[in-house]
């Protein structure tokens, strides 16, 4: 199917995807291979000579000493080890490249006007810019111009070992109108599918041999729980959960894949084998979202959540987890390899036979899409006074073995230690308000010079990171950005009646059937205009996919 990109998009902000997971060290990726990046090589005389590709390239000048500006959001460190690892960090700058890093934080309140104004001054104040496809506009500020077109010499001349490292295909998803504008984080695992975390133990005791490996799994799995753990509560949810429930079951039940940044719901979409026609199965699945309802009342009258699950505001289901009050906590994969680890305070584990496994949604039916590879991405700004000079400072922060353990994982000695076998640990007596550091680096993380975190349990991650691997596919949707102005009104009122509904139903407190209230619900859909809204997404697919 032949691929061209969308003429006029979306210059507002979208939806708000999934905030980029993780901390500026990975404490969840997939193992770090021993190739480490060769160096970019230097001369004395400030020039540096790339080494890309077989023919030799021209000297690059970098007699004039220059400040790179990165901006990433997030607050701006107080107190921490960010300072010295800079310090450190551009000492090895200076000599490779003459340059030195600094970081321009755009804190979390109001971030995502406060990064597009800052992008729209064009005034030179920025140089690298994180940004990503689902939650930072990346799409929108390439179109406005906010972004520079990076062209493929520019990149081999100046960000060698990036340009090497991701394949055409990636670059290709990087192009809005046939040109470069991302350098994507696409050599590093990260997980953000959902499902349920689980005492595994207790699933073998309920007589699920394999563990929980269906939505009927977890009935079985609640229901035991209930009656053999009467202290324990199955899974202690604030009530916040219910457009992820619903979206997981239609995962496990179909061969559905939602585009991401329409609505909160994800609630449009293709199908594996249909990628490019769009449909909602909120109005089309009406079986299975009965069925759905039908289990959801069950787990209500089973006892998995508390009787006023809508209105919990003191939850702490999570850090219940760790020391054992709750059976079960809903989240993404990277948040279950931190409960299965065993780390201090996670007195769970103070009972020898506890394991804790993990259901994901679409198990059932091998349903799995990776996170898209611009859901973290580098770009650089279109008032860059020296965008050669980011580039290649890109270029060494994701490469660089020395560059690279710096900027992720700080001081070695004060911010992380390595043990006898190679990995990585806090120091004794680590302070992450004083000893860690800042720099929220989601957007060219890379596996090759990953360390491992010695509390992580790696047996049990790259066990499960080697079934994912085997059967995902690839995010098919980052390049379309919906031009939702026609339609908007419809899809916040879509949002809204999905929220209504779908509290009550993802937690079993509707009154009357199953069939009646889905049978509501999808009226409700129908007359705010879904059908419509569908129409439309699919003459814009047609647009760019056809």
């Amino acid at each position: 199917m032949k691929k061209k990109l969308l003429a006029t998009l979306l210059s507002a902000s979208m939806v708000m995807g999934i905030a980029a997971c993780g901390s500026s060290g990975n404490d969840a990726g997939a193992p770090a291979s021993n190739d480490a990046a060769p160096k970019t090589e230097t001369t004395t005389s400030n020039t540096t000579t790339s080494d890309a590709g077989s023919d030799a390239a021209p000297a690059i000048d970098t007699s004039e000493h220059v400040v790179i500006t990165y901006m990433t959001t997030g607050g701006a460190p107080e107190g921490n080890q960010t300072d010295e690892m800079l310090r450190q960090l551009n000492e090895i700058l200076t000599e490779k490249v003459n340059a030195e890093l600094e970081v321009y934080y755009i804190d979390w309140t109001d971030y995502l006007s406060n990064y597009n104004l800052t992008l729209a001054r064009m005034d030179g104040t920025v140089d690298l810019v994180g940004t990503a496809s689902d939650w930072l506009d990346a799409w929108p500020n390439a179109k406005n111009g906010a972004f520079l077109e990076l062209s493929e010499d520019m990149l081999k001349t100046y960000a060698p070992k990036t340009w090497e490292s991701v394949s055409p295909e990636h670059w290709d998803l990087c192009k809005y109108n046939g040109n470069i504008y991302l350098m994507p984080e696409d050599n590093y695992a990260q997980w953000t599918n959902h499902g349920f975390a689980y005492r595994l133990d207790w699933a073998k005791e309920a007589g699920l041999a394999n563990g929980v490996r269906s939505w009927e799994d977890l009935t079985t799995y609640f229901r035991y729980v209930k009656e053999t753990y009467p202290d324990v509560i199955p899974w202690d949810s604030d009530g916040t959960q219910y457009a992820t429930m619903v979206g997981g079951w239609i995962t496990s039940h179909s061969n559905y894949v939602s585009i991401d940044g329409i609505n909160s719901g994800a609630m449009w979409g293709g199908t594996k084998d249909d990628l490019y026609t769009v449909y909602s199965p909120y109005i089309t699945d009406t079986d299975s979202l009965v069925e759905f309802a039908k289990t959801m009342k069950e787990w209500d009258e089973i006892g998995v959540w508390k009787t006023d699950v809508l209105n919990n505001t003191t939850s702490d289901n999570r850090e219940d987890f760790k020391i054992g009050r709750v059976a079960a906590e809903q989240h993404h994969t990277q948040t279950w390899t931190d409960l299965c680890s065993h780390k201090d305070g996670y007195t769970i584990y103070d009972d020898p036979n506890a394991e804790t496994g993990f259901f994901y949604f679409g198990e059932e039916t091998g349903n799995l899409v990776a996170l898209s590879i611009t859901h973290g991405a580098m770009a650089v700004s279109a008032a860059s006074k020296n965008p050669e000079r980011a580039l290649m400072v890109y270029d060494l922060i994701r490469n660089d073995p020395d560059c690279y353990k710096l900027f992720n994982y700080g001081v070695e000695g004060k911010s992380y230690e390595i043990t006898a076998d190679g990995m990585r640990k806090t120091p004794d007596g680590y302070n992450a308000a004083t000893d860690g550091i800042s720099v929220n680096y989601w957007w060219g993380r890379n596996d090759d010079l990953e360390i491992k975190d010695a509390t992580m349990n790696w047996d049990a991650i790259e066990k499960l990171y080697k079934e994912y691997d085997a059967i995902k596919i690839d995010y098919p949707y980052g390049q379309f950005v919906p031009n939702v102005d026609d339609i908007q009104s419809k899809i916040d009122n879509i949002n809204d009646i999905h929220t209504t509904y779908m509290k009550q139903i993802a937690f079993g407190k509707f009154q009357g059937t199953a069939e009646d209230i889905v049978a509501e619900y999808q009226a409700a859909l129908e007359k705010a205009g879904i059908n419509d809204v569908t129409a439309e997404l699919q003459r814009q697919f047609d647009e760019l996919y056809k």
